[in-house]
């Protein structure tokens, strides 16, 4: 049992749901990002999501595509997202999930990353790109370092590749709440709800929605009825406003708690 699947455990012992939030490593830079990491476990963050900057994140909207950019112009690479998480292992326990896209992953040598990743303290990867069909070998090097692979559903996904995907994650899944790329909305899909209870019938891994939510009650409306909340492009957002400012981690890590908040008030169904 690794750190995603035993914070997932205790949350739902305590009846809660894990609150998810995703930053882009480096932006605006990788010191500013370990701050960040140690504001948002303050606030009460359960799981951190790194994106890894790459140069056509295609899944990904404006907010997202813009902080990979800023921090590929600083030179940043997965190696230094590897190093990064390696650094804060000496700090910190809670767990780490990499997203990224498959190129980077080639780059650097799927059994080299794999080996480097465990070594690092990474728990989870997931690429958005790399659909489960595709993902035996990959999935096969990190099952053997006890590193969870994560995989996408989306609202397209037939009933077939749902139960593919149910089975074949670990860690949990990753449920996408509406088609398209990342980014804010001002409203939750109302299949989600009937999404995430089909997914569940197909195994016992924790179902986390992400992609749209931007406030507390977004957070709190999907918190009824999935093991986990992601919020991404309104932190990023956020992040990308602020810039480099002394008091930017805290700042960030204020509206989280807000986040978690509106998380940890609702009873799951």
């Amino acid at each position: 049992m690794n750190r995603i699947e035993r914070r997932f455990k205790d949350l739902a012992a305590q009846g809660e749901t894990a609150f998810i939030p995703y930053i882009t490593a480096g932006d605006p830079t990788l010191d500013y990002t370990a701050e960040l990491v140690f504001e948002l476990e303050k606030a009460g963050a359960d799981i951190i999501e790194f994106g890894v900057p790459f140069s056509d994140p295609v899944a990904d909207g404006v907010v997202n595509q813009e902080a990979a950019q800023r921090a590929l112009k600083h030179g940043v690479s997965l190696h230094d997202v590897v190093g990064l998480v390696k650094r804060l292992r000496a700090d910190t326990q809670i767990p780490l999930v990499l997203f990224t896209y498959y190129n980077p992953v080639l780059a650097y040598g799927a059994e080299s990353f794999a080996d480097d990743a465990a070594e690092a303290g990474v728990d989870g990867v997931l690429c958005v790109d790399l659909p489960p069909e595709e993902a035996g070998e990959h999935k096969r090097l990190l099952d053997a370092k006890g590193i969870a692979t994560i995989f996408l559903a989306a609202p397209t996904s037939s009933a077939e590749r749902l139960e593919l995907i149910a089975r074949g994650s670990t860690g949990f899944v990753y449920y996408v709440s509406r088609t398209g790329v990342t980014g804010e909305r001002a409203d939750i899909e109302s299949s989600v709800k009937g999404m995430v209870a089909q997914i569940k019938q197909y195994g016992d891994k924790p179902v986390a929605v992400g992609f749209g939510i931007s406030n507390p009650q977004q957070a709190a409306e999907v918190a009824g009825y999935a093991d986990g909340v992601i919020v991404g492009s309104a932190i990023v957002r956020m992040v990308g406003e602020l810039g480099a400012v002394p008091d930017m981690p805290q700042r960030v890590g204020a509206f989280v708690r807000s986040l978690v908040e509106a998380t940890k008030q609702v009873e799951p169904a």
